[in-house]
């Protein structure tokens, strides 16, 4: 059998078996009891993937088994739903998703969704001693690359063998809510400078009636309003990708191509990290940190920013947004005026 031109992964969901093709290989996600999926020579322990799908002999984890569960199958069946075409995925598809080869987890990193803490965490793991408490690595050294390992930096084969083997989890959030968060942040912060000249100064130029010289010059003080207005403006994804921060999850992680064995929630953050470290077998000796900031973007925040927004902009928004919300189950905002 013939393999695809430059080495591209063909990844899709098979209906009723969820099965993952790499490369025209069949490989089934979810391991055979007594299969010890995702082990390495010397390896003898009891991989995450295992404990996941073999959980019902654990108690403790039987509360959060069935609660993953009902999201994987949701997600399964939004997929099924609503996706029609089949896609082929390079590696450069694979950015987002962080490999630990040491304890068999996969990742997919979404801005805005604790992802730095998940980051540090998964720092610690693969760190082999050097680091050691989460909080104590910088917010800044998380986000450097070549700190972790990323998918796309493996063979084909090796990265048809991951996928099989081991633990693949993703933690989602509220989609406008990530929203106003990532405006918030990259935007209204005044060390974000970077951002202000990559993006403000483009969002001003474009979307703002007699800007100032100094606006333009510096995009400091982009409104919510002016960011939507570019988000939904048809030029922005014609002439580049949209940034991560605001991209939607699944343009990012591709959880209808790749099957995520976790899909956490931003809004149960402590007790679904938790289920993972128990997964991994490291809840006894880590910790995930937890978020001490009192103004966390949430819902009734989100729903004052969005009062801004005319009820044409907020269709465009929730339509660019709309897979997110039906893949991950989450509901129309009530405070949404589309009318």
């Amino acid at each position: 059998m013939r393999m695809p031109r430059g080495g591209r992964l063909f990844l899709a969901t098979c209906l009723g078996s969820l099965l993952v093709l790499v490369l025209y290989f069949q490989s089934i996600t979810k391991p055979e009891p007594g299969v010890k999926n995702g082990s390495r020579p010397g390896k003898s322990r009891r991989s995450p993937l295992q404990a996941l799908y073999n959980g019902e002999q654990q108690l403790e984890l039987l509360a959060a088994q069935r609660s993953l569960q009902g999201r994987r199958e949701l997600l399964e069946q939004a997929c099924l739903s609503h996706t029609r075409k089949r896609r082929v995925l390079a590696p450069e598809d694979l950015k987002h998703l962080i490999v630990d080869d040491k304890h068999s987890l996969i990742y997919c990193y979404v801005p805005k969704v604790a992802c730095t803490n998940w980051k540090r965490v998964l720092m610690v793991l693969t760190s082999d001693g050097r680091y050691t408490d989460p909080l104590a690595i910088p917010a800044n050294e998380a986000h450097i690359v070549g700190n972790l390992r990323t998918l796309s930096e493996f063979s084909v084969p090796e990265i048809n063998q991951r996928l099989r083997s081991y633990l693949k989890f993703i933690f989602v959030r509220e989609p406008f809510e990530r929203l106003v968060s990532a405006y918030r942040n990259k935007f209204t912060r005044h060390y974000n400078t970077a951002f202000h000249k990559r993006y403000g100064t483009k969002i001003i130029r474009r979307h703002r009636l007699n800007p100032e010289p100094e606006a333009l010059q510096r995009g400091h003080n982009v409104s919510f309003h002016e960011f939507v207005q570019y988000l939904v403006d048809p030029r922005t994804q014609r002439e580049e990708p949209l940034n991560e921060h605001w991209e939607r999850v699944h343009s990012l992680c591709h959880p209808c191509l790749i099957h995520y064995d976790v899909v956490g929630k931003y809004e149960t953050l402590e007790q679904d990290a938790q289920a993972v470290l128990k997964l991994a077998g490291v809840e006894g000796t880590l910790k995930f940190p937890t978020s001490g900031k009192s103004t966390r973007t949430d819902g009734d925040m989100s729903a004052r920013f969005f009062k801004q927004i005319s009820p044409l902009y907020q269709k465009k928004l929730f339509n660019m947004y709309r897979m997110d919300f039906l893949l991950f189950n989450y509901s129309t905002p009530e405070y949404l005026r589309t009318q």
